[in-house]
């Protein structure tokens, strides 16, 4: 009988006394509670930019090893990026129309910074003297981002430069 009373005057306590901010989380903002939210993020197209950041430093420095590590690791995040918004972005189609609009955008910028990380990466190769690594890295370039585009083009400029292509692309 005593933990049935004892029941009963919690419920009463719970139920009379709702102006008391029990729940400490309720006034806060719930982005500061996701994970990937925060400016350190590991999955984002910031970090791939941290990356290069980091490679464009080391080459300054004369650090190609550790510049290619770096441009390699931005190369890596930026196509696993691309490929979760392009999954998410055909996941959603015909449900909810914002986010495949917004998965669209976020792929787009994910495709532009990993062939902004492969121009980096076939830079290096180049200057190694490694051209069966470069070249690669300038077809996907134009794969990813087009023959027209001012990257299709510079790539495309880089695989004549080479020797590997020999018709200059007189395309607009």
């Amino acid at each position: 009988m005593k933990f049935l009373k004892s029941i009963s005057i919690l419920f009463i306590l719970f139920v009379i006394s709702p102006g008391l901010d029990l729940v400490h989380a309720a006034g806060k903002d719930p982005n500061t509670y996701k994970v990937l939210a925060s400016s350190n993020k590991k999955l984002s197209i910031t970090n791939v930019l941290n990356f290069l950041e980091k490679g464009d430093i080391q080459i300054k420095n004369g650090e190609v090893d550790k510049a290619k590590e770096s441009f390699d690791k931005a190369r890596n995040l930026a196509k696993q990026l691309a490929g979760f918004y392009k999954d998410l972005n055909g996941s959603f189609k015909g449900l909810d129309a914002r986010i495949p609009n917004e998965m669209g955008e976020k792929g787009r910028k994910s495709l532009q910074i990993w062939a902004e990380s492969n121009a980096r990466l076939a830079a290096v190769y180049k200057r190694k003297n490694q051209p069966e690594v470069a070249v690669p890295l300038l077809v996907e370039i134009i794969r990813l981002m087009s023959p027209t585009s001012s990257e299709g083009k510079k790539a495309y400029k880089d695989l004549v430069q080479m020797g590997f292509v020999e018709t200059p692309f007189r395309g607009s």
